[in-house]
């Protein structure tokens, strides 16, 4: 099986990018136009996106820090319905401009993160997201697609990390897990990752509950998944994707998602011990998981950037703790939680068993 997995994660015929509509596709490989070079690249990221929080923990756990150096965005504001003039960095809006844990562009001194994307692209007529990896050898975007430098990144440096190294052993989709990796990921993604926003962004009430149930469905799953295999990962003993994929989305769910996105039946703490566990253990134990994590930037990116969901950008002080502390790995002790709502419980009959 190819160490890329499926075409949905990486398509090895795409264009670094194929015109202004098209996002970034390149791939940081031995002998490709984009050699594994310490200093040569750069990553641009905001610490409040499950997306870019992806690609940032892979790098620290590959040890890449050193190698990759980062700017960060502001978590407000993002610009008009319309994405303009998108995501600032510090100082865009004046000297008294600044926001703790963002960054300036260190790279070009931007303002805004358009800028970076019209170097790479004049005509660029898409939307200005993060995660973002520039080139500055070639002075161009590589990738600005999260799936896919999350595949990538495990092996693409590996030649300039210490042979021998945890790091540079580290894979995350493993020969021996990947077609359990690709079935869960792909009920994961759909229903869980994307599922907070398609819940979160629903304009009627049809379409909230639509979005909403295959959420607590997939958590549910998640929770006898994790339950199954005896941790303290997701799989088993071995980190994966699936715990990278979870996490970003899990670590925002008690703190954002029940209340801004309207997905209140249930919470990680109330009603999925197993889960709870599992993600306290990651926060507190397992290095890069904590250290790329910042509540404020998450809470106030949701609450103060859509203006719609909460036109007076006014931003919760709860929960307390933004997580809790002590952790129980002894999970075939643990009785697993469920949200027994109806709807739930049939759409959970849907998915694999685990």
């Amino acid at each position: 099986m190819s160490p890329f997995g499926s075409d949905t994660v990486y398509d090895p015929s795409k264009p670094v990018h194929a015109g202004p509509d098209d996002a970034w596709h390149g791939v940081v490989a031995p002998g490709s136009r984009f050699a594994p070079e310490s200093g040569r690249y750069h990553l641009y990221i905001g610490l409040f996106c499950p997306f870019a929080h992806r690609v940032n923990l892979v790098r620290l756990l590959k040890g890449l820090d050193s190698a990759i150096d980062v700017s960060i965005v502001k978590a407000y504001p993002k610009g008009d319905d319309k994405g303009w003039p998108g995501w600032a960095f510090p100082g865009a809006n004046g000297p008294d401009d600044a926001y703790e844990g963002s960054t300036e562009d260190r790279l070009f001194g931007s303002k805004y993160l358009h800028e970076v994307y019209f170097r790479a692209d004049k005509d660029y007529k898409g939307r200005y997201t993060v995660p973002a990896l520039w080139d500055t050898k070639e002075n161009t975007l590589v990738n600005n697609e999260s799936l896919e430098m999350l595949r990538w990144l495990q092996t693409g440096f590996n030649e300039i990390l210490p042979k021998g190294s945890a790091e540079r052993s580290l894979i995350l989709y493993p020969e021996h897990l990947q077609a359990k990796i690709d079935e869960v990921g792909e009920w994961m993604k759909r229903d869980l990752n994307n599922g907070v926003y398609k819940a979160g962004f629903a304009l009627d009430q049809a379409s909230y509950e639509k979005g909403v149930i295959p959420v607590f469905a997939a958590l549910n799953q998640l929770e006898q998944l994790i339950h199954k295999n005896g941790g303290p990962y997701v799989l088993g003993k071995e980190l994966t994707e699936l715990d990278i994929l979870a996490y970003a989305t899990a670590i925002r769910f008690d703190v954002v998602y029940v209340q801004h996105f309207k997905c209140n039946l249930g919470t990680i703490r109330g009603n999925y011990p197993v889960i709870h566990e599992w993600l306290k253990n990651l926060y507190w134990n397992v290095k890069g998981f904590r250290e790329t994590t910042n509540f404020k930037h998450i809470k106030e990116n949701y609450t103060k950037s859509h203006a719609k969901i909460n036109p007076l950008a006014i931003t919760p002080l709860g929960p307390y703790p933004d997580i809790e502390t002590g952790v129980n790995l002894e999970l075939s002790n643990i009785v697993p939680g469920v949200v027994a709502h109806p709807a739930v419980l049939e759409q959970q009959k849907k998915l694999p068993v685990v």
